[in-house]
């Protein structure tokens, strides 16, 4: 028996202003299907991604990849599932699409499939079946839990010659068979099966607990109680992940198939399944039960309405969202995904890594799929993806959260897969922090903050004055900074492939002292308002202001020096031409000239800005790199020397604007994005671009800085163009 349901709840209208939707210009091309992704999280680092088509194409792929450790230690359990569907006739149909060693694609359920969109954050599949019926597959997660949803929604009418009638006759049904694909493994790797091994599967009928063995961490699928589960125990050799071989990793994998569901519908009706890692609470909500799918319905209201809140949250941060703004309305659920909680504990608590998750306890993962939570990214990211959506309490909690993990003057860098120490070797990160900090003050006027940390922020000038890590120290004739030695890469710009660091920038980098004088400059007017000490920052201040621009302007090439004393020898300078130099200008008005910044701005334009971003080298250096692929150590060669980085509009606006006070020139730039929500990765925006035509997007699939700076922007835009 199938109980009808209220579809009323499942309906999504197509006119929601931010809702985005790819038709058959890449659901009818199987290999431009296989190169776009789509994504879902969890607020705890745990999400669900694959390919539109439906093939995991990296191994950072799963319909569950849960963070057990929050946000870290995150696990592919449950990889994806493949559908097949019997019509009322007799025909079947198979909806899902692999991709196997030597190209082989099978079965080919691509064929079938319509569009693919999202419904707010909820990514929606839809196969068309026949002329009259259409299958749609959702896929969201509940906020705060390792559990992935994946719905199935019957729509249309069986055509009239499949249609029963007479009292005594069943009425026409289709018959779907899920069949799952297993692994547990860290996110990172890949599984090789074995003949002889076989995941431990309880069958509890309509439901099954797996476990890959004793001791792996056990997670749950669970269907309806109408639906039956049939166990099978196979594995599927030689998956082939082509965007991991592109990398040069691994390209390919078994993945574990413990058996198969088989429920029934009828048009009007939706059926679910939930999968589960066995930690989380939702594992006592009663799934699997004669309310199933009524418990379901609350989780999916219980989404909706969070979506509802983000949006409400940021419109009444000031920013009147209307329903014109499709761009600021994606943006501000893009955001969302990159938030995410950190465990309540300091470095030098004895207590054990996983302890409770407080919800004002935040933390801003660097990108998807395969970055953790970063100190630089967070802070650079912090206005952007929490200020300006409005999420003021997130704010303050995640920067009270980085604090608490200082350590000589230094926030992390970075905090590891596997939950241990962070790694601290960053020379900005604790520098943008103070940017972060005083836009969270103007925003909220939420002076407490400052007065709690201000202690902690002594110290970090302390030990920024007489060394700290990495080199990192001041230099006392002029007051700038220098970090690093040929060894270490300190700077944003931080690739390093074993002992080669490909952009060492030893020295005084100059995006380093605007970002210094920057923190000079906010301590003395904090100092002067606590009424303490203001002298001392004010008489660094002052002398970083007086050797700045003697330092780093470059009069020939009508630029900045990226680096000077580079490697520690006086007078030795870096005349790259790169981004970096912009943090002179956007950060403050006083280290630079009217007509240095008009002239920097200049060279900038035109040598590194791009449709998608900006250039990291500029193409007349010997050694820019035009192309950005293969493997890692040819893509870290390029990864700073020429590639794009969306996130540097963010200075580059603040800059251009600065000069010329014209929004409606800029506007042109920022737009774009809105249709590149539609491309590589559904709603979000990657970390990088190819540096040259057709700019194609690579790195990271979705990237918080990439996000959180053109929001940033497009609000500055629209602001001032109004």
């Amino acid at each position: 028996m199938i109980l009808k349901q209220d579809a009323s709840l499942f309906d999504h209208s197509h006119a929601n202003p931010w809702h985005i939707q790819v038709g058959s210009e890449i659901c009818d091309d199987v290999q431009s299907g296989l190169d776009h992704e789509w994504l879902v999280t969890n607020g705890l680092g745990g999400y669900a991604s694959g390919s539109l088509v439906g093939a995991t194409t990296r191994c950072y792929h799963g319909l569950l990849v849960a963070a057990l450790q929050p946000p870290v230690k995150r696990t592919v359990l449950v990889a994806k599932f493949d559908e097949v569907v019997t019509l009322h006739t007799g025909e079947r149909i198979e909806l899902g699409v692999n991709e196997y060693a030597q190209g082989t694609i099978a079965p080919e359920g691509y064929r079938a499939l319509q569009s693919v969109s999202l419904d707010g954050d909820i990514v929606c599949f839809s196969y068309k079946l026949t002329e009259t019926l259409t299958l749609e597959k959702r896929i969201w997660m509940e906020y705060g839990e390792n559990t992935t949803y994946v719905q199935y929604l019957l729509h249309g009418s069986f055509d009239e010659e499949g249609e029963k009638s007479g009292d005594e006759e069943e009425p026409a049904v289709l018959k779907l068979e899920v069949v799952p694909f297993c692994l547990s493994r860290d996110y990172h790797s890949v599984t090789t099966g074995a003949e002889d091994w076989h995941f431990l599967v309880e069958d509890q009928g309509h439901r099954c607990r797996i476990r890959a063995y004793a001791e792996a961490p056990a997670y749950h699928i669970i269907a309806n109680p109408s639906a039956t589960f049939t166990p099978g125990g196979v594995w599927y050799w030689h998956i082939w992940h082509r965007q991991d071989q592109k990398r040069g990793l691994p390209g390919q994998e078994d993945v574990y198939m413990p058996g198969t569901f088989r429920l029934s519908l009828v048009p009007g009706m939706h059926t679910t399944m939930v999968l589960m890692a066995e930690t989380e609470t939702s594992c006592s909500w009663g799934y699997g039960g004669r309310r199933h799918e009524t418990l379901v319905g609350q989780a999916l209201m219980r989404h909706r309405r969070r979506v509802q809140q983000l949006l409400a949250v940021a419109d009444h941060s000031g920013h009147q969202l209307p329903e014109q703004d499709p761009l600021f309305a994606r943006l501000v659920l893009a955001a969302d995904q990159f938030i995410v909680a950190r465990p309540d504990y300091t470095r030098s608590s004895n207590a054990p890594q996983a302890l409770r998750l407080s919800p004002d306890r935040k933390t801003i993962i660097a990108g998807y799929p395969w970055f953790t939570d970063w100190g630089r990214d967070s802070m650079i990211s912090l206005p952007g993806l929490l200020l300006c959506t409005g999420r003021y309490g997130e704010a303050r909690g995640l920067l009270k959260a980085f604090t608490s993990f200082m350590h000589n003057g230094l926030i992390p860098n970075r905090f590891p897969d596997d939950g241990q120490e962070p790694a601290y070797n960053t020379a900005d990160a604790t520098l943008w922090m103070f940017r972060a900090l005083d836009h969270y003050f103007s925003t909220t006027g939420d002076w407490s903050l400052i007065k709690e940390l201000f202690p902690k922020l002594c110290e970090v000038i302390q030990w920024h004055v007489n060394g700290t890590d990495y080199g990192i120290k001041m230099d006392e004739t002029d007051g700038l900074l220098r970090a690093g030695a040929p060894d270490l890469q300190l700077t944003w710009m931080d690739a390093k492939v074993g002992d080669w660091v490909v952009t060492p920038r030893s020295g005084k980098p100059v995006e380093i002292n605007a970002l210094w004088y920057y923190a000079l400059t906010t301590m003395e007017s904090w100092a002067v308002r606590l009424s303490t000490d203001a002298a001392q920052y004010g008489h660094l201040r002052a002398l970083v202001r007086q050797h700045f621009a003697r330092r780093f302007w470059y009069e020939e090439g009508g630029y900045l020096y990226d680096v000077v004393d580079v490697e520690g020898v006086a007078g030795s300078n870096d005349p790259a031409l790169r981004p970096n130099q912009l943090l002179a200008a956007s950060l403050t008005r006083d280290l630079l000239s009217e007509q240095q910044v008009s002239r920097m701005l200049q060279q900038v334009t035109q040598h590194l800005l791009t449709p998608v971003g900006l250039r990291s080298l500029s193409p007349d250096d010997p050694a820019y790199q035009g192309h950005f692929a293969g493997d890692q150590r040819q893509r870290d060669s390029a990864y700073h020397q020429g590639a794009v980085w969306q996130w540097l509009l963010g200075p580059y606006v603040d800059v251009h604007l600065q000069v010329h006070n014209n929004p409606a020139a800029l506007r042109p730039l920022l737009l774009p994005f809105a249709q590149q929500l539609r491309s590589t990765c559904l709603g979000t925006i990657s970390e990088l671009a190819e540096p040259e035509p057709p700019f194609s997007d690579g790195g990271c699939f979705a990237q918080a800085w990439s996000v959180a700076e053109i929001l940033r922007c497009w609000l500055l835009v629209r602001a001032s163009g109004s």
